[in-house]
């Protein structure tokens, strides 16, 4: 059995972490045709609410309700809530579109792109993502199935897979609207989570980090970090690269990378293991390092009992965060405690 999992996290308020989890649905042939149905028929009434706000010029959230609420029930047979949620949907959209005009993204308002776009309606795809609000699904987690609101009535035993850990988030934070996806001829419930901030604690001592080209790390403490089996790898690699460009296969070439990331990633790693935690992992915990230069040489650790955490710098400016971007990641893949 197939099983995708996705979380993404936003965060709103100092005390407050969205977490939102994408379990997929497992319908059967019959479930599946009346979720279809109820995505067409929920994405036709947007078009329609769309087309009312456009030629009236009302974009905001009670002139178009005002307008199409009745006339959304009774001509595609939405039911109260999924009716608000298409003019929501609607709004929104407007609302990104008006964003992006006034942030430049589409173009001056002579251009050909920007005349198209507010030219006419926004449209919806018969299968664009459906937002219904927390009463519409109903989830029962022992079983791992969930009903929802469908234009055939309420459809019940849908079953859905996930991993222990996100049933586990589900069960505990679950909390508002969920959205009902079809990707790729398969199904996704996406469920929003809030979650409490974790706990922040107070770093015990911080070290600076400048990464350079002649050496590859140097910290604050004076020590050298040079990488010669490094260097020496790139030089062989920037040989082998120049062959594999003149023989222009690219599958060579996506090996080639592959095997440099497999040989950098835990080089930084151990210069970032020794220069932060004296002693070695066995070292005390609650290290900061400040890093100085082209990216960071560490990945933040979030969970209990993590030893260290990082000090992004930009600019010269020394500054914590504790939700770094996932360049690091990339960068390094991450440095376990």
């Amino acid at each position: 059995m197939e099983v995708a999992v996705a979380c993404v996290v936003v965060v709103l308020r100092s005390d407050v972490m969205k977490l939102v989890v994408q379990v997929k649905l497992l319908p059967t042939s019959e479930q599946a045709s009346v979720l279809e149905a109820t995505l067409h028929a929920c994405n036709r009434a947007a078009t329609y609410a769309s087309q009312v706000a456009f030629a009236k010029e009302s974009k905001d959230r009670n002139g178009p309700q005002k307008e199409v609420y009745t006339d959304l029930k009774a001509m595609f047979g939405l039911s109260a809530q999924p009716a608000v949620r298409a003019v929501k949907k609607v709004v929104d959209a407007y609302a990104t579109l008006r964003a992006n005009l006034r942030a430049g993204n589409l173009g001056l308002p002579t251009s050909k792109r920007y005349r198209k776009a507010v030219g006419a309606p926004i449209g919806f795809r018969p299968e664009a993502a459906q937002p219904f609000d927390d009463r519409c699904p109903s989830w029962q987690y022992d079983a791992r199935t969930v009903s929802i609101w469908t234009v055939a009535g309420r459809m019940r035993g849908i079953r859905f897979a996930c991993s222990s850990e996100q049933l586990k988030t589900l069960v505990a934070h679950r909390k508002g609207e969920s959205d009902l996806v079809r990707r790729g001829g398969k199904w996704f419930l996406i469920a929003t989570c809030d979650l409490p901030d974790p706990e922040v604690y107070e770093p015990v001592d911080w070290i600076g980090v400048d990464r350079g080209i002649v050496n590859l790390a140097t910290t604050s403490d004076g020590t050298n970090y040079q990488g010669r089996r490094l260097s020496r790898y790139r030089r062989w690699q920037a040989r082998k690269r120049a062959e594999l460009q003149r023989r222009k296969s690219r599958s060579a070439r996506r090996r080639l990378a592959r095997r440099k990331l497999r040989w950098t990633r835990p080089t930084l790693h151990s210069a970032v293991r020794a220069a932060g935690i004296p002693g070695g992992p066995t070292g005390p915990p609650g290290i900061i390092f400040a890093v100085v230069g082209a990216g960071s040489l560490a990945q933040p650790m979030s969970s209990p009992g993590s030893t260290y955490a990082i000090a992004h710098a930009r600019r010269g400016c020394l500054s914590p965060h504790p939700h770094l971007p996932s360049d690091i990641s990339r960068g390094l893949g991450g440095c376990d405690p």
